[in-house]
């Protein structure tokens, strides 16, 4: 009886080795289920959007002390230093002594990257000085979704799609809702791509996320134009103009021109006319409202294609930089259709 026993233990045993461990369950990460550092970034996006921005820092800074690496926060917080002279540079200042404290610290190098990208925006190339950075930051943490969103971010400002989309993919493969990875992704898809469906399925439920974030309502209102889903794209034009009181960003500089384009696709004059006339009123898009205004009294428009929209808000002292960084050489901005 023994040696039938032994005998049937020694034939499971190989049985036993072959049979994979269950894996673990991972929770996806969701940073917007996090109630204090939901709270704290809507409160920072409705000050910045209001132009009050020694109140948005504040709260990204809270923010991020919440969740340290959360890349639409860390990019608010720098797009928001930019608004005031000097903040920046100290930033800057700030995240270097850190490094020399912390040099085996992915965050750290991760945030030093981040403000160089903006700085980049501002007239000073430190792009080369921001991939350094992500470098040292994958050497230190391979997986970290903050170093694949700056990675795609500078991929894309080179023009160099596909491994920019390489990236956000990967950062997404571990923050599913990493909403600025989302945004620029959905970038690809319509830009690059042509493929504005899969673009909208990209960043459609953002605004459920981040209801405050003024600018995806701005994309989502562009890519539902492109898809010819009319009403909705008014919808969520308006609904960017009305978050972006302080024209700021995209949503507040160029919103009332993509309004106006779906109103004339729509076969809307009238409506296009009140919207381009708001626009400068505004002191919104002047120079692009107005020669679409000159093309409607002349009746022209539709004969003449109109110039393609801004990707991004002008980063000159009359405009300030887009709060999503896109950093590239020079401070001109990048077109988009």
């Amino acid at each position: 009886m023994f040696r039938r026993v032994a005998v049937a233990l020694l034939c499971l045993c190989p049985l036993l080795a072959a049979t994979p461990a269950p894996r673990a369950t991972v929770t996806p990460r969701n940073d917007y289920q996090n109630a204090p550092f939901t709270a704290l970034l809507d409160a920072g996006l409705r000050a910045f959007y209001q132009r009050d921005f020694t109140a948005a820092y504040a709260d990204f800074e809270s923010a991020l002390a919440v969740v340290p690496d959360n890349t639409l926060a860390l990019s608010f917080l720098n797009a928001t230093a930019a608004q005031t002279p000097g903040l920046l540079d100290r930033l800057v200042d700030q995240e270097e002594a850190a490094l020399v404290k912390s040099p085996k610290s992915a965050l750290t190098h991760v945030r030093l990257a981040f403000s160089y990208m903006f700085a980049s925006l501002t007239g000073r190339d430190r792009n080369v000085d921001a991939r350094e950075e992500l470098d040292a930051a994958e050497q230190i943490d391979p997986q970290a979704q903050a170093v694949h969103t700056g990675f795609g971010i500078l991929r894309e400002a080179d023009r160099s799609a596909n491994r920019a989309k390489s990236e956000f993919l990967a950062a997404l493969e571990t923050d599913p809702q990493n909403v600025l990875a989302r945004e620029y992704l959905a970038r690809i898809y319509q830009v690059d791509l042509k493929d504005p469906q899969r673009a909208l399925t990209t960043i459609i439920d953002v605004p459920n996320l981040v209801p405050d974030y003024a600018d995806i309502y701005f994309h989502i209102a562009s890519l539902m134009h492109d898809l010819g889903q009319y009403p909705a794209a008014v919808d969520y034009a308006t609904r960017g103009i009305a978050a972006d009181v302080g024209r700021v960003g995209e949503s507040g500089q160029h919103g009332y021109t993509l309004l106006a384009r779906i109103y004339l696709d729509e076969n809307k004059p009238d409506d296009a006319r009140r919207v381009l006339r708001a626009s400068i009123s505004a002191g919104a898009d002047t120079i692009y409202a107005g020669a679409l205004l000159r093309r409607i009294d002349d009746g022209r428009y539709g004969k003449v294609a109109p110039p393609p929209l801004p990707r991004t808000a002008p980063t000159t002292s009359a405009r300030p930089p887009a709060p999503s960084p896109t950093p590239s050489a020079t401070p001109a901005p990048k077109k988009k259709q």
